[in-house]
């Protein structure tokens, strides 16, 4: 099989590689593409305490595609059937996963892309945020992760308010149901028109979804007196402070939305298929770059870079 390999720091090679085999509580998958993840780019930009070359077909970790083959006690799964499933080397022509570590993709999924991994965080993530019909809800960054949150909240009853440096970005957040959308300039100058928009009282939800200090700063101005502070975006460039006066004065609750536990994983995964059929989550405008598997190199610098007009990142095998 063809596999991409992170030879060194921002250097992807193809190679010839023997096709996995599996044990008997694994399947093997043909697969048909993988999204590229914010959090691969330190990875793939190289930091000195990663090693290389990795390992064929990684950090590929949000795959879908068809079985091919099923270990003798794989039950609820068979050959032929599409799944979107949970891995660390799908940037290859197969892949294998473990059982508890994939869904079924419906016939009526059969022919759009399904990066399950991040479709399932997003619907973890607003689980975990506790948005009811009425809430104001702010939201810190709309990248494909942000604006799946806004069509989360507002489809749940919820006032939106979109915060993005890109003003395209905030076009995607109007498209998905934001009612206000503001440009991240500062802390001061977004709080004072949040403030202004809520007549006051601030936002019952927000959720930081860049994982940089100004969103964590922006977001404990505009936060209301017992609201919620989601942390939805990904923190590994190095320590954070917080106004703990400001957080302690306001009562809010801090809540990280990350999970580790891989059930939790699946059980956003299969929330995520539920939602797409249901017209609940439409991410297809979000994957504004669909590229072949010998142009990873350039999907991951446009993952970096974020040019004008882009979401999200996909490689089709």
């Amino acid at each position: 099989m063809i596999a991409a390999v992170l030879d060194k720091p921002q250097t992807f090679t193809l190679y010839q590689t023997p096709i996995p085999n599996i044990q008997d509580n694994e399947i093997k998958i043909r697969v048909e593409g993988c999204g590229i993840c914010t959090s691969s780019i330190p990875l793939w930009e190289g930091r000195e305490w990663f090693q290389y070359p990795l390992e064929p077909g990684s950090p590929g970790h949000e795959g879908w595609g068809i079985v091919e083959a099923t270990g003798d006690k794989i039950n609820d799964i068979k050959v032929g059937d599409r799944v979107a499933f949970l891995s660390y080397h799908a940037y290859a022509e197969y892949d294998v996963a473990k059982e508890g570590s994939f869904v079924k993709l419906p016939q009526q999924l059969a022919n759009i892309p399904f990066p399950g991994e991040p479709l399932g965080c997003a619907m973890n993530i607003f689980n975990r945020s506790d948005i009811s019909k009425g809430d104001t809800v702010a939201i810190i960054g709309i990248g494909f992760l942000g604006a799946l949150l806004c069509q989360l909240a507002k489809q749940k009853g919820a006032k939106v308010i979109a915060i993005s440096r890109r003003e395209y970005s905030l076009d995607f957040a109007k498209k998905y149901g934001a009612d206000e959308t503001i440009p991240l300039t500062n802390a001061w100058e977004v709080a004072n028109t949040v403030g202004e928009i809520t007549g006051g009282a601030f936002c019952n939800r927000v959720i930081e979804a860049t994982g940089k200090q100004e969103a964590i700063d922006i977001a404990t101005e505009i936060i209301g007196e017992y609201g919620k502070l989601i942390i939805a975006g990904y923190h590994q460039d190095g320590l954070r402070q917080v106004n703990m006066q400001k957080w302690n004065w306001k009562a809010i609750d801090v809540i990280n939305a990350h999970e580790r536990d891989a059930s939790k994983y699946l059980t956003g995964m299969q929330s995520a298929v539920d939602a797409v059929l249901q017209g609940i989550l439409d991410p297809q405008l979000l994957y504004t770059d669909i590229l072949p598997l010998d142009a990873i190199s350039k999907g991951f610098e446009l993952t970096k870079k974020r040019p004008d007009g882009f979401m999200k990142a996909l490689i089709q095998l």
